[in-house]
């Protein structure tokens, strides 16, 4: 499909860590795509029927259907390319990324000032019509390495990761979770930027004790 008129790109994220979900859903937002995101492999594949993105950002472990799960249905159903973003780089992942034809796969963890010039030479190759089975042309001993680390541009504000983890864990428009980030601030006697801090650290502990 082509990218909406001001638009750097429809990219779909899925990740099942809501944290970094709302990270990088918030980065390339900033940055000028339009972003659809999932936390799991059958919502994924859902949006990627309803909204057709240029390109999809994929963990690979999750809870469900995998993240090769996710990305055969989207080459073989809707000719969705797909990039791989995971904390696994061991052997058979690997071979298993390439087998499927990704266009990169990038190793957390990752800031979005790493992720972005990634994105941007993908989605070149996807607009050039390079086939998806071909375009990484990488060794996997490559694979393995990090992205070279870059600036990153777009500093990202504890209190609109704040606002997007709400929105994600109670289905809630952006404008509503800005009012409950607000009110909960507010019932703490916290300033915005204490709250949203005090928001993710909790995420974070829960995402460490695997609740």
């Amino acid at each position: 499909m082509n990218p909406p008129l001001g638009s750097q790109g429809t990219i779909l994220v899925v990740d099942d860590d809501r944290l970094v979900l709302a990270t990088v859903t918030h980065g390339l937002g900033q940055a000028g795509y339009e972003v659809i995101d999932a936390d799991n492999g059958d919502d994924a594949i859902l949006l990627a029927r309803e909204h057709r993105p240029e390109l999809a950002l994929l963990d690979i472990r999750m809870e469900g259907k995998s993240g090769f799960d996710v990305a055969e249905t989207l080459r073989d159903a809707y000719r969705i390319p797909f990039m791989f973003l995971s904390a696994f780089a061991d052997e058979a992942t690997l071979a298993k990324v390439e087998a499927l034809g990704a266009l990169d796969y990038l190793v957390k963890p990752l800031d979005v000032g790493q992720i972005l010039p990634r994105l941007a030479v993908a989605l070149a190759r996807v607009r050039a019509g390079q086939p998806a089975a071909r375009a990484l042309a990488v060794a996997p001993a490559a694979l393995a390495q990090p992205a070279r680390p870059v600036p990153a541009e777009l500093p990202l504000d504890p209190v609109a990761l704040a606002v997007g983890m709400l929105m994600h864990r109670h289905s809630l428009l952006r404008s509503a979770a800005w009012q409950r980030l607000q009110r909960m601030a507010g019932e703490q006697g916290l300033t915005l930027q204490a709250q949203a801090d005090r928001l993710l650290d909790a995420v974070e502990e829960l995402a460490r004790s695997g609740a």
